[in-house]
């Protein structure tokens, strides 16, 4: 798999990059540890060598599953991962409620201040076993910290040598423009697929002329676009997909329909319908990488499939004119 330029720094990143918040159980009706190791490492010797996790995914556990899985090949892996939301805090900006670790409902805030970073980045190197963190994520805005005192905690960890580059994840570009007063923000973490195209307005074209890099999280929004979702398919309620819009069964049908226009498609590169959606995106002006997830060997062999083909100008075409679905009803 050919690597790529990550922005204006010197990080070669894997088209698809492992996604690693299934791993962590949480939102994602849980997790088989052993299969998620054995997931990682058949996706790095298929040539997906760039791997993104956060502390908030199962709380530590995704970290912890991604440092196992690594143990040994540290040489071969770009590893990026996040800060900011946090259960064991009451300041910062409320995100949610959720059910944390020992069952129990808990509040998720959102924390960026100096301190919390600071903290927070010593438990992931601690828990993912390395020295370094290659990439280090602000995953949401804090609007009660300043964005000033957010960058000196991540400018003095850089200067530290423990994290390399300096990321952000659901910022506006606005937001991003001034985190770039005060040091080098290398890449944007935008939602971003065939059903979800906000950012094609503003965000990528603003990080194209910059040079700032682009990775797009839930290329195959939660699955969806994968065409293995069908009508019967059913998800407890600590399953995200439990409630989300475009899985209630009027919308899941026209997803499933658009699919269909698009077999031909899939059929004629020997691809699968996620490989072709997860192809669109990383083809898309800007876009440097897309993290897919996968909880067993086969599915990250799937996903580094998806880089592996290039679908020509017509049917790039054709399959973003399908998917203008407008919003979910």
């Amino acid at each position: 798999m050919e690597l790529r330029q990550l922005g204006t720094s010197d990080l070669m990143v894997s088209p698809i990059i492992f996604g690693a918040w299934a791993i962590g159980g949480w939102l994602w009706g849980g997790t088989d540890d052993d299969e998620a190791v054995k997931a990682i490492q058949a996706g790095i010797d298929a040539g997906i060598t760039t791997i993104d996790t956060a502390p908030v995914y199962g709380f530590g556990h995704s970290e912890t599953v991604v440092g196992r899985a690594i143990k040994g090949r540290r040489d071969r892996v770009t590893i990026a991962t996040k800060c900011g939301p946090r259960i064991d805090r009451t300041d910062g900006v409320f995100s949610m409620r959720t059910i944390g670790p020992d069952g129990k409902e808990v509040a998720l805030h959102r924390v960026l201040k100096k301190d919390s970073i600071i903290e927070e980045c010593e438990r992931s190197l601690k828990r993912l076993g390395i020295e370094a963190i290659d990439l280090y994520q602000c995953h949401w805005p804090d609007y009660t910290t300043p964005v000033a005192e957010t960058m000196e905690a991540l400018v003095r960890l850089q200067k530290e040598g423990k994290i390399r580059y300096i990321g952000v994840s659901n910022y506006s570009s606005e937001r991003i423009n001034e985190s770039l007063h005060y040091g080098r923000v290398v890449s944007a973490q935008p939602r971003y697929n065939l059903l979800k195209r906000e950012p094609e307005a503003e965000l990528l074209p603003w990080c194209r002329e910059r040079g700032v890099g682009v990775i797009c999280y839930s290329p195959m929004e939660h699955g969806l676009l994968s065409g293995k979702v069908t009508m019967d398919r059913t998800f407890p309620t600590t399953d995200l997909r439990a409630a989300h819009p475009w899985y209630k069964p009027q919308n899941r049908r026209r997803v499933l329909d658009a699919l269909d226009k698009i077999r031909p498609i899939a059929a004629a590169h020997g691809a699968t319908l996620a490989q072709v959606a997860v192809n669109w995106v990383i083809h898309r002006p800007g876009v440097t990488a897309a993290l897919v997830g996968a909880r067993n060997p086969a599915q990250a062999r799937e996903n580094a499939g998806a880089a592996s083909f290039r679908l020509t100008e017509e049917e790039h075409a054709f399959v973003g004119k399908t998917f203008e679905l407008g919003a979910p009803v």
